[in-house]
């Protein structure tokens, strides 16, 4: 194979797997592993025909998932019980949310860490709550301790010391020194309640953090699952609310994510044929060429491939982060240190 797009058209269109022969889904079940896309994929072609040897191996993938979304609701749980005295909102996001709110997008959906997202000025309360039930630094040096706290949208990252979960606490979607400002007390404020007392981002803001992570934060590692997260709650929402794409607008003028959003609506569309609104699939960019690219950065084995261009992307991450001095004494300092700079 010479890039994931076998995975594209699987997701796409679960029918065109039927006539895939041995060797091919041998690529494709790598693929699909190496995005983290395993389980999506799984449900996704679980009433097609499919040959024993591969429906045996996707039902593995289907309960394996399963078992993640119940430990993902447990850890959301636990972080709600350590914080049953912070009377502020708990705002559960990506894969936790997706599942947390029965959302199409959680069905086998990988879930990592715990992200939750809390008022800012009350990042002391939560932390110690956090830190008093079982949690710990998972990063202890001072530079990378104060480099959260000054410039990022998160606590550094916290691993339970028992069941060895991380949790991370955000306070907005994106890094404070990133070029788009995001409104975080306008997202608290339209947060929806879940019946356990913890919150899920309104639909709109739901939608805009999954593309504020994929194009206006990182180098697009991950991209095809992100992608697809966002076709689904695309499908999931417009569905459902015929003012969807109005509130959508103006909520991405909001956050200052207009061309993010424009972007992502694109690439959806092209990819994973999401029913986006004509205002955005007829403005194609050259540019966009380039992002698929990345985006299908995969060989047959699930490696990655495109040195170049994921190279590119990474060094267009930082940039986003920060300003450009800003980034340099960054990069130097994490080099003097002998670190990756990995934020």
């Amino acid at each position: 194979m010479r890039d994931a797009r076998l995975l594209v058209d699987a997701l796409r269109d679960p029918a065109s797997v039927e006539t895939l022969h041995s060797d091919q889904w041998t690529e494709l079940i790598s693929i699909a592993r190496a995005e983290s896309l395993i389980g999506s994929l799984a449900h996704r072609v679980k009433d097609v025909s499919l040959p024993d040897r591969v429906r045996a191996v996707l039902q593995d993938a289907i309960e394996a998932h399963d078992l993640a979304r119940q430990q993902a609701l447990w850890e959301a749980d636990c972080a709600r019980r350590a914080l049953a005295d912070y009377p502020g909102k708990i705002v559960l996001m990506k894969g936790t949310a997706y599942v947390a709110a029965n959302l199409d997008a959680g069905v086998g959906r990988s879930i990592g860490d715990l992200d939750i997202m809390v008022a800012r000025e009350d990042l002391p309360v939560v932390e110690a709550a956090l830190l008093d039930a079982g949690w710990e630094w998972v990063k202890p040096d001072p530079y990378d301790d104060q480099y959260y706290r000054d410039h990022m949208h998160e606590l550094p990252p916290l691993i339970h010391r028992e069941r060895d979960r991380m949790i991370d606490v955000h306070h907005t979607i994106l890094p404070l020194t990133a070029g788009p400002k995001p409104d975080a007390g306008a997202i608290l404020d339209k947060a929806v309640r879940l019946a356990d007392g913890l919150y899920v981002m309104a639909p709109s803001d739901m939608l805009l953090h999954s593309i504020a992570h994929l194009f206006a934060d990182g180098d697009l590692a991950g991209g095809l699952r992100n992608l697809w997260d966002i076709n689904h709650l695309v499908r999931y929402f417009s569905e459902r609310n015929e003012d969807f794409w109005v509130e959508l607008d103006a909520r991405a003028k909001t956050h200052g994510l207009v061309d993010e959003l424009a972007r992502a609506m694109r690439l959806a569309a092209r990819l994973y044929a999401a029913p986006v609104q004509n205002i955005y699939a007829d403005k194609r960019k050259f540019s966009d060429g380039v992002y698929v690219r990345r985006l299908l950065a995969r060989d047959g084995y699930g490696r990655e491939t495109r040195k170049l261009t994921r190279f590119a992307f990474y060094v267009r991450s930082h940039w986003l982060r920060m300003p450009p001095l800003m980034l340099a004494r960054h990069l130097w300092t994490k080099w003097r240190k002998g670190g990756k700079p990995s934020n």
